[in-house]
Formats: structure tokens, C-alpha cells, sequence
């Protein structure tokens, strides 16, 4: 079993890599060419933000998935967080209370290929996290309010009495 120490080593050892890496990117001895992240499998209620993508059509898309059907999922990687969340928010004020959210996050491994410009080094890959978020926005289901109706009318009902 792995110790601390043995965990310090290794961390140590990333970040020497990591750092020797920096150096030749910043010498321009070295591309750094970033991979797509993985993605979730795409359903019809996914939708992937980017930072790219116009907003104002991100939520039309958004709203017209949440019309069509009663559910859609809206996942965010990195700096597109804080747009997934607005995007979710603007859902739920559009829906007048009839919409709600319900939201996950993880960490994402990435990874990224180092390309030498010239032949005297090998191509070498390097791993990163980057925080993503996964929300949930959905209307309850119907019957689920029927009973919260029927709740409020028993209470206002021994309230009258």
C-alpha cells in the first residue's frame, strides 16, 4: 500500500515534469495541442455549453428541448460553468415556478499531446482536471402537482374551519 510519502514522490515528480514541459512550450521547442474532453453519451436532451456558442441560442435551443419534452440536461467544462449555470437559472425564471433544477459537478480528466517541432525530442502526453458541472432542469411531474394542490387545499380547508 502507498504511503504519504510515496504520494508526495509522485506528486513531486508531476510537477517537475509539468514544469520541465512549461519550459519548452514557453521555448517554443514544443506545440501543445489540447484534446476534445471526453463527452457524456449525447442524448436529445444534452446540451454541451461552450463559451463560443451565442448565448441568446443557446437558450432557445435549451427551451425548445424543455417544450418538447420535460427534461434537458446542460453540461459545462471549465470556464463554461458559469454559463451553464446562468443558462439553467434563465430556464427556471422563464418557467414561472413550474421548472427545477437539479445540479451535479465532478472533476474531468483531459488530456493534451506535446508535439516537439523538431526530431530530437519524442511526443509525450500530458494529464489535467478541470472542474464541469451537470444540471438538470426538469418540470415536475403532473402528478406530483396535483398532490401539492390537493395538500394546499386540504390546509387552507382546516384552516377555514
Amino acid at each position: 500500500m502507498a504511503t504519504n510519502d510515496d504520494n508526495v514522490k509522485h506528486k513531486d515528480k508531476a510537477r517537475i515534469k509539468q514544469a520541465a514541459i512549461k519550459e519548452l512550450i514557453d521555448n517554443e521547442e514544443c506545440v501543445l495541442r489540447k484534446r476534445l474532453p471526453r463527452k457524456l453519451p449525447k442524448r436529445d436532451c444534452d446540451v454541451y455549453v461552450t463559451r463560443k456558442t451565442d448565448f441568446k441560442q443557446q437558450l432557445k435551443r435549451c427551451q425548445n428541448i424543455l417544450d418538447n419534452g420535460n427534461l434537458v440536461c446542460i453540461h459545462g467544462l471549465g470556464q463554461a460553468i458559469n454559463r451553464a449555470i446562468n443558462l439553467a437559472l434563465q430556464l427556471q425564471a422563464s418557467g414561472m415556478g413550474g421548472i427545477e433544477i437539479n445540479t451535479h459537478t465532478s472533476t474531468v480528466e483531459l488530456v493534451d499531446d506535446i508535439e516537439p517541432l523538431n526530431d530530437d525530442r519524442d511526443a509525450d502526453v500530458l494529464s489535467r482536471n478541470n472542474s464541469a458541472i451537470h444540471i438538470r432542469v426538469y418540470r415536475p411531474s403532473l402528478q406530483g402537482t396535483i398532490d401539492k394542490i390537493n395538500e394546499l387545499d386540504k390546509e387552507a380547508k382546516s384552516n377555514n374551519t
